[in-house]
């Protein structure tokens, strides 16, 4: 029969017998008593394999951890223990025929000790494949993230670097070669070899991090130079960074636990254990605190400690399969070593010598796990469990000088609903000498609450101040404006955006500064690409920062910013004025926009939401014309180096009250035009002449050579159909303003055209002219 490591844990594992065609072994009530276990009636299995056991001359090795298994099932560890300690005395106990033990364990730990459901995998998320669990999900208990974490490396930003869509990480994170996407919205960066001067420290942030978290900061560059001599195989130097982050920051956890790491690596393991064992206070519901901790005191060669905390850290992260073949590796060498090192006799028969033979080797090995419910008492304590219970603890202090009556055993009648607590606190304490200690961490000492994150200046601090929202705090008095202006307007930042070198400008300044020339108003680099890509992501760290820590003065430059567009958008009192050309109603006009301060004017006719602007023609006097039409904004393709063209079709006439000017470019104060209205003898005077007039306008245009009607259609489309009712728009008929906008009339004469609100006038002007290029025309 062939020995086979369980699956899951729910999976029946039957061990082979020793002798399974020895005198007594009945097959067919070891088939009842495996039934049995899968029917889950434990007892039932247990009985059936202490009457095959009774009925042996010699004991079997694997009849013995059929019973242990099932004891486990049910729960009556101390018994199991027993029954393990019978099958060892006849053989090695090995690792894969631990598993139950280790399982019934952590499960008494996690639901009884520490009242963890067992729907719920401890406080720590397991990962979904068993053994990703150690790695997969390494940060879940670690520093708590906050509005100044990275979420690269989930620590404090180290020259925080803000990338192109907007979010925030450390530089050398971020840099990692395996980064390929934001990690926050999955937006794909740009690579290394696109970047020339490759990626910059975001100043503003780098500075506000070293005014707000100077010692923490500080910290994180010893930290970082460590990592980086650590890279190098430079231990001892990088073990001298380390030790100055964790004086300047003892609380980080990450920290702590890079160190340890790196005492296990010099094989510092008493070091190593220190660490680990002030990270677990700190952080007693974190697995991976305890696995560290557990794998530094094998190392030491400390495997009873180490099994602690190895089940610890399964109880709190039960999928963590790496983590309990380790435990079960631990327990295996325990049972081995008890039967090593005990002095006293083995009893060739588990139910030879009587109660006090048989218990002396599970009490030694109960001994060893003792510190457990101890641990799980105070993780309790620490914890936010509510439903957790706390377990006994057994300090030298609280321990009476001469050692409790012994108990009778009643865990063979109750051992299924007594806990893990109950069990071990039953037994006698260990005699002194037996439990090794190392420094720094006693094995009955009650686990201190988890340190709070302190302030910056690393004291707690009792001025005014705010949390950033996972520990950290911001200390009030001194966070101010002055810290978060932009350096072109001289305002608080809004819609903060950061350029390429790493400067920081609100968004509409650095648009404007752009528009005049390519390169950064600080500090001159050039940013034509970024220019071309038009990629003005806001700064989402900078702007959380003010939401959250400046949100009056923040309110108020947002209140300045709203009147501002509401003023610009206000197409009666100021209107942008476009002094270029002649425009007319219902006519497209496209432009080719290149000025600074026409870049400036269409950027807000859109921000506005108006996506609109008034057009006129040159006045040596005035700067513009008193008459004008307003354009309104199709569509807008923007050029790499700033440019870009406007699609515009006009709207509607109007007329000049006053000129005016505002940031270069020229504004009016106007009112709108719109044709008179007639009736009776001279409705039916003007339809007449306005057919008269149509007629005579198509008839040129039928007249003219192919080369000047392409160029026409191309540019203006045909000329538009006659209206049944010509007096329906303000401005007219559109075939009026098509015309005009092809016939050879200086602008001048255009404009007189375009003032009129009289219908007639226009239409008998037009007809003057429509004579006239006839007359003139080349025959």
């Amino acid at each position: 029969m062939e020995t086979a490591v369980r699956s899951h844990p729910g999976e029946l594992f039957v061990h082979p017998l020793s002798n399974p065609g020895a005198a007594g072994i009945c097959p067919e009530m070891l088939e009842v008593a495996e039934e049995a276990n899968r029917a889950g009636d434990y007892s039932l299995a247990v009985e059936i394999y202490s009457s095959q056991l009774a009925d042996l001359h010699q004991p079997d090795r694997g009849l013995c951890l059929r019973k242990a298994d099932s004891l486990a099932r049910a729960g009556r560890i101390s018994e199991a223990l027993d029954s393990y300690c019978s099958a060892a005395s006849l053989g090695k106990l090995r690792p894969e025929e631990l598993p139950l033990l280790v399982d019934t364990i952590t499960r008494t730990l996690r639901e009884k000790e520490l009242g963890i459901p067992a729907a719920v995998h401890g406080h720590c998320p397991s990962s979904s494949s068993g053994e990703g669990g150690s790695q997969d999900s390494e940060g879940e208990e670690d520093e708590a993230l906050d509005l100044f974490s990275c979420r690269l490396c989930r620590c404090l930003l180290h020259e925080p670097t803000t990338v192109e869509c907007g979010h925030t990480f450390c530089k050398n994170c971020i840099e990692d070669d395996s980064v390929k996407d934001c990690i926050q919205c999955k937006e794909k960066l740009s690579s290394k070899d696109k970047l020339p001067n490759g990626r910059r420290l975001n100043v503003v942030l780098s500075g506000l991090l070293d005014k707000l978290f100077a010692t923490e900061s500080r910290a994180r560059k010893f930290w970082v130079e460590a990592e980086l001599l650590w890279k190098k195989e430079d231990l001892p130097g990088a073990l001298e960074k380390y030790d100055a982050a964790v004086e300047l920051v003892p609380s980080s956890g990450r920290l702590l636990y890079r160190r340890a790491e790196l005492h296990v690596e010099l094989r510092s393991f008493s070091q190593a254990v220190q660490d680990a064992s002030s990270l677990c206070r700190m952080k007693p519901l974190w697995a991976k605190a305890h696995c560290l901790k557990a794998a530094a005191l094998t190392r030491a060669g400390q495997n009873d400690e180490a099994l602690q905390e190895y089940l610890l850290c399964v109880a709190l992260k039960p999928e963590w399969t790496k983590v309990k073949l380790e435990a079960q590796k631990v327990l295996s060498e325990l049972f081995s070593s008890v039967f090593e090192n005990e002095d006293l006799p083995t009893p060739l028969h588990p139910l030879q010598g009587g109660a006090a033979g048989r218990l002396i080797k599970p009490a030694a090995l109960l001994r060893s796990l003792r510190p457990l419910t101890q641990r799980a008492g105070s993780l309790c304590q620490d914890s936010d469990l509510g439903a957790a219970k706390s377990a006994p603890v057994d300090d030298e202090s609280s321990r009476p000088s001469a050692p409790p009556p012994a108990q009778p055993d009643a865990a063979a009648e109750e051992g299924s609903t007594k806990t893990l607590a109950e069990v071990l606190a039953a037994l006698p304490a260990p005699p002194s000498g037996l439990k090794r200690k190392h420094s720094g961490d006693g094995a009955s000492a009650a686990l201190s609450p988890p340190v709070k994150l302190l302030r910056a200046d690393g004291t707690s601090g009792a001025g005014p101040a705010a949390a950033c929202g996972g520990g950290r705090v911001v200390p009030a008095e001194l966070l101010d404006s002055g810290d978060m202006e932009c350096s072109l307007c001289m305002r608080l930042f809004y819609e903060p955006v950061a350029t390429p070198c790493g400067h920081t400008f609100c968004l509409k300044c650095l648009e404007r500064c752009l528009d005049h020339n390519p390169n950064c108003p600080l500090c001159k680099e050039n940013l034509s690409e970024y220019l071309a890509t038009r990629g003005y992501s806001k700064t989402l760290l900078t702007e959380e920062v003010l939401q959250r820590y400046l949100a009056d003065e923040l309110a108020e430059r947002k209140k300045i910013h709203e009147e501002e567009m509401k003023e610009l958008s206000n197409l009666n009192q100021e209107v942008p004025i476009f002094v270029c050309t002649m425009a007319f109603p219902t006519i497209p006009c496209p432009l080719h926009v290149f000025e600074p301060r026409y870049r400036l004017m269409i950027r807000r006719s859109m921000e506005t939401g108006t996506k609109q602007f008034g057009m006129c023609i040159a006045d040596e006097l005035k700067g513009f014309a008193d008459f004008g039409c307003m354009l309104q904004v199709r569509d807008v393709k923007f050029f790499p180096d700033g440019r870009s063209v406007v699609d515009t079709i006009g709207v509607s006439r109007f007329k000049v009250l006053s000129h005016g000017q505002r940031d270069g470019y020229n504004t009016a104060k106007i009112e709108y035009l719109e044709d008179r209205k007639v009736e009776g003898e001279e409705l039916a005077e003007l339809l007449k002449l306005h057919d008269s007039v149509y007629e005579q306008a198509s008839n040129w245009f039928t007249s003219l050579k192919d080369n000047m009607k392409s160029q026409i259609l191309s540019h203006f489309g045909h000329l538009p159909s006659k209206d049944p009712d010509p007096q329906a728009s303000p401005s007219g008929p559109a075939w009026c303003w098509w015309l005009l906008a092809v016939l050879p009339l200086e602008n001048r004469a255009q404009l007189t055209i375009l003032a009129m609100t009289s219908l007639k006038d226009r239409l008998i002007a037009i007809r003057r002219v429509l004579i006239f290029v006839t007359r003139k025309r080349p025959r």
